[in-house]
């Protein structure tokens, strides 16, 4: 079936690749994937598609300098957060998204960010989810941001972190390639401690606007 639901051991077998090299793929979201408890799975389907694109030519890897932030994120598409719940933050990030022009079905939307998370986490590790979903009801990647005043424990993190930081990505789904290419580009950019402190530390939505649109720091990756 198109929708079977691999492990990092099938997926590696499937590529001729270690099973190292998968999990650093899925942990730097250069490949599509996401968990379900602490373990990652994968969505046959997608990683076909994810294999046609890279032999096609339409390479992802470390890609990142064509991302323009304020293409993709606005002052209105930022939230401070006060939820505890997982189900929470990501109805209000979905419903503030579901605001976008881009975003032609805000309850599809909703309901679609909720299933996806129920079948595999989004968290990366570090206090950072970046869920995210391509539907034919968007039509352009827009991407809504959480800055949350409290700690998100359920989101049953790998390194069992709470989630402070969510990017919530909607992406048309004819936008594979740069859908995975914005996966790519916030997995490794909130990698430094720096940024992710000034994110917490912000006290407006400009604010938090202002540190995302600036050139990332070269700080400490931890």
């Amino acid at each position: 079936m198109d929708d079977d639901i691999l492990t990092i051991e099938e997926v590696a077998k499937y590529l001729r690749v270690s099973e190292r090299t998968v999990y650093d793929w899925a942990q730097k979201g250069e490949i599509p994937s996401g968990k379900i408890g602490t373990v990652w799975r994968f969505k046959r389907s997608d990683i076909e598609t994810w294999v046609n694109d890279r032999l096609s030519g339409d390479r992802m890897g470390p890609q990142t300098a064509s991302i323009s932030i304020d293409a993709i994120i606005s002052p209105g598409r930022i939230l401070f957060l006060n939820y505890y719940s997982k189900r929470d933050v990501l109805v209000a990030l979905a419903d503030n998204l579901g605001g976008a022009p881009q975003v032609k079905n805000r309850q599809e939307l909703i309901q679609e960010i909720l299933r996806r998370e129920e079948l595999m986490s989004t968290t990366i590790g570090r206090g950072i989810a970046i869920p995210h979903i391509r539907l034919s009801s968007v039509t352009d990647l827009v991407v809504s941001v959480g800055i949350s005043r409290v700690d998100i424990t359920d989101f049953k993190a790998l390194d069992d972190e709470p989630v402070r930081l969510v990017f919530m990505i909607a992406a048309a789904y004819n936008q594979h390639a740069y859908y995975l290419q914005t996966l790519s580009f916030f997995s490794a950019r909130l990698k430094n401690r720096e940024l992710r402190d000034s994110l917490l530390g912000a006290k407006t939505e400009d604010d938090v606007y202002g540190i995302l649109t600036q050139r990332s720091p070269q700080t400490s990756n931890l």
